[in-house]
């Protein structure tokens, strides 16, 4: 936890200690796509399968009847309102979720798995707020396409790199071997071990970092050294819910607990993204302050925000 000020900095653990960061990947992947963006390969507005005109995308998106896959575009699946569903958590007509099955049997899956799970599950209409692990994976491969190059590499080309993140990376197929070195992800009170898992699901959760990386990474995400400050304007506008107490824009998360909840104290909105793992990469504009951080815990999914919430309150009353 860091304010701009000074006023505010406190590590609690291991500041270089590895672990899996989750859906705070999909800062990430915004950052690489507004690159791209920015160097006049990519529109925001450009439908998917002009970027991967191989890609059988039939399935996932409809309304009133009609077939809407070939249609979504790169925005609506970057703020999860192209009706995609979430292979990783939704459930398929057994009622299975491939986290569920993971977390009983470790497995490996790819964008082909990924998309016929999603296909069970039952595509939504565009529009309305639907959160999707489908639509990063298949903004993963929007990726690979455009850089000419693995989703890792970018990663690691465009952000690690030039930001002197040496302990960052996208947890691969290669990287099995390392996985206990990376601290151990926990489900209530078991620890589990899905490194086939944890390397199959990359762009839209599969990044190893570290505190002080984090921390690095959000400094140059918001200071505008990975993103140009009128490309980042956009990617925190046109808020809308995806579940409460959570929003999002094109790309990018905010949490905001109105102050009825809170003992009406005002809580300032955070901005940034969360991940399953109970990890949380935030930043408060209005306060100035970046919190980067994990419990490490799949279960309890309110304990880290529970931490942003108790940040914020200590921080208003310096």
């Amino acid at each position: 936890m860091r304010s701009d000020d000074g006023a505010l900095d406190v590590t609690y653990g291991d500041a270089g200690r590895p672990f899996f960061i989750a859906s705070g990947t999909k800062l990430y992947v915004t950052a690489i796509l507004a690159q791209l963006h920015d160097e006049g390969l990519l529109r925001w507005d450009s439908p998917i399968a002009a970027h991967l005109p191989d890609l059988n995308l039939t399935g996932l998106s409809a309304h009133q009847g009609r077939d809407l896959g070939s249609e979504i575009t790169v925005q609506q699946v970057m703020a999860h309102t192209a009706g995609l569903p979430d292979y990783f958590e939704g459930k398929r007509p057994d009622s299975a979720t491939t986290f569920a099955q993971a977390l009983d049997a470790d497995f490996a899956w790819d964008l082909g798995d990924v998309l016929n799970w999603s296909r069970e599950i039952g595509p939504g209409a565009p529009g309305k707020g639907r959160y999707s692990d489908t639509g990063y994976q298949i903004l993963g491969a929007v990726i690979e396409s455009l850089d000419a190059r693995p989703f890792a590499q970018s990663v690691h080309e465009r952000i690690c790199t030039p930001l002197g993140l040496e302990r960052t990376y996208v947890f691969c197929r290669h990287d099995i071997e390392r996985y206990d070195t990376v601290t151990p992800l926990r489900v209530g009170d078991k620890t589990v071990t899905i490194p086939q898992a944890m390397a199959s699901v990359q762009a839209d959760g599969g990044i190893v970092s570290t505190l002080a990386d984090g921390m690095r990474f959000l400094d140059a995400f918001f200071d505008g050294t990975l993103v140009n400050p009128t490309t980042l304007r956009w990617i925190c506008s046109d808020w809308h819910r995806i579940f409460f107490p959570l929003a999002y824009g094109n790309g990018i998360m905010r949490f905001r607990m109105p102050a009825i909840m809170t003992g009406l104290r005002r809580v300032a909105p955070y901005i940034g993204h969360s991940g399953a793992s109970g990890t949380v990469m935030f930043r408060a504009p209005d306060l100035g302050i970046t919190v980067v951080g994990t419990v490490n815990q799949a279960e309890h999914r309110s304990m880290p925000f529970q931490l942003l919430i108790r940040t914020t309150i200590a921080a208003s009353r310096r």
